[in-house]
């Protein structure tokens, strides 16, 4: 069976004070948070400094396609225990402590503690257009490894539900991945 993963956004205080805000896939382990992010990457410099970070859940998948086409200008508020910010317009948000780390070349695995969570407006159902938009922006991650035959194949099959069920903010979101896409096949950017 597989593992659940939460798609967030993480944000992660930097060394010059400011806010670094990355989507990531966490897991729950018992009454644990596992953050696995790459190296090299901002969140990891950050988190094996700081020794904290942010979980904000969020359904404005603008900020996900965001993240990954260069939108970084969110807005964000401090966090109430931690010195580090989260987003203003999260549904909720979780605050973590780094408890243990578990070195690995590739991708150390973070295991923190929830030390204060907080709701801020209620969850307004769920959309296909914005589970598709969130899919595309996990292929934009990976464009790298993935061959173009299975990019356009996957891109058609989510564009039914966009489609089907967008509002603009989910084809805002969706716009600005289709350029990264097609910026990436044009070699325009790494």
């Amino acid at each position: 069976m597989s593992e659940l993963i939460r798609e967030v956004i993480l944000t992660t205080r930097r060394a010059d004070g400011g806010t670094h805000i990355a989507p990531m896939g966490v897991r729950t382990r018992g009454d644990e948070i596992l953050i696995a992010p790459f190296r090299p990457s901002g969140t990891l410099r950050n988190l094996l400094r700081e020794r904290t970070a942010v979980i904000n859940l969020t359904d404005d998948v603008r900020v996900f396609a965001g993240c990954l086409t260069g939108r970084h200008d969110w807005p964000l508020v401090p966090a109430e225990r931690l010195a580090c910010s989260r987003l203003r317009d999260a549904l909720a948000h979780q605050e973590l402590a780094v408890q243990r780390i578990e070195e690995d070349p590739q991708r150390p695995r973070i295991y923190c503690r929830v030390l204060h969570e907080t709701s801020h407006r209620p969850f307004g159902g769920l959309n296909r257009a914005k589970a598709a938009v969130l899919e595309l922006a996990i292929l934009v991650s990976r464009l790298e490894m993935l061959p173009r035959a299975k990019l356009e194949r996957e891109m058609a099959y989510l564009r039914i539900a966009m489609d089907k069920t967008a509002g603009p903010a989910e084809w805002e979101a969706w716009s600005w991945l289709e350029e990264r896409v097609i910026a990436h096949e044009q070699g325009k950017c790494a």
